[in-house]
């Protein structure tokens, strides 16, 4: 190729290359922002701030906690969905755990004794016993049943390891040890199922293995379906969802009404003027944005700080 040719093929990237930054470096972006001013998109291109004061207090679009110091749930406000990541926008994301995660890894007895906590210790709960202790704890807190298939009383995963002969199938056929292995004997006087096909249940000991047994969650009897909604007791797949079912909100309009010393009715008018339906009338399903309840609480009946 000659010199012209390659300073005319040059030019044509070069005028190519301005022409698109032009365009898509700064066109572009500006024609965005400007749609972003219309009426009833400028909140959202914002973030969604919502004010109490005349101070933003918070996003509509990202779930934060109502909590004490401690990290104990506040009566007088409503309760967001668990989240993986403690409510943290910067590190937004899921557990990571699916369906078959039943089996807990226990905490070191000894580290425990010396004060650690359960997560120093090593204890890593499945996906299972996160969901059993998410319900136990809201049926406490909002005086519900709070049990739940595979779930002990005590809010742990309902499975046992059952070690024996096995037939062609891999399935234990007579059962000769027993074995709950999400209840360590340090932290339960007696595992929740006394027998299992006959055979005693014992509960887990630190540092044995059980994994040679055959994995049988135990369902139990427990109401159907729970009184705690599923979106009590899992987070989202950001962990930042802000709304919640109206189920889980009508079992928290008594512990609620009763902190701020309303009825239980005044309330209720309440979740349902900031209730939305599903999006185009057949998306998604009924949700109830916590934030903005909270806030319409505490305009209308606040409580002292």
């Amino acid at each position: 190729m000659n010199r012209t040719g390659l300073l005319r093929q040059h030019w044509a990237a070069l005028r190519a290359l301005v022409v698109l930054t032009v365009i898509l470096g700064a066109g572009y972006p500006i024609l965005i922002w400007l749609i972003a001013q219309l009426p009833g998109l400028h909140s959202h291109a914002e973030g969604s701030l919502a004010s109490a004061a005349g101070n933003p207090v918070g996003s509509r679009l990202i779930a934060q906690p109502f909590t004490d110091r401690a990290g104990r749930p506040l009566a007088q406000y409503f309760q967001p969905r668990p989240s993986a990541v403690g409510y943290d926008p910067l590190t937004s994301g899921a557990s990571n755990l699916g369906p078959e995660s039943i089996v807990d890894i226990p905490a070191d007895p000894a580290k425990l004794a010396a004060g650690a906590t359960p997560a120093d210790a090593g204890f890593k709960p499945s996906l299972l016993t996160q969901v059993c202790s998410r319900s136990k704890a809201v049926g406490d807190l909002e005086h519900v049943n709070g049990s739940r298939p595979f779930c002990t009383p005590g809010g742990v995963g309902a499975v046992l390891s059952v070690i024996g002969p096995r037939d062609a199938h891999g399935t234990v056929v007579h059962p000769t040890r027993v074995i709950s292995v999400n209840e360590p004997c340090t932290t339960t006087p007696r595992p929740f199922l006394l027998s299992y096909e006959g055979v005693p249940v014992e509960c887990a000991r630190y540092g044995e293995n059980y994994a040679l047994g055959q994995i049988v969650p135990v369902e139990g009897i427990t109401t159907q379906p729970p009184a705690v909604p599923p979106d009590a007791v899992t987070a989202s797949g950001s962990g930042l969802d802000p709304d919640i079912s109206p189920a889980y909100a009508e079992i928290q309009v008594a512990r609620v009404a009763a902190a701020r010393h309303i009825t239980p009715d005044q309330v209720r008018d309440l979740v349902r003027q900031v209730q939305h339906g599903r999006d185009l009338g057949f998306l998604g399903e009924p949700r109830v944005n916590v934030l903005a309840l909270n806030l319409a609480l505490d305009q209308k009946y606040p409580t002292a700080s």
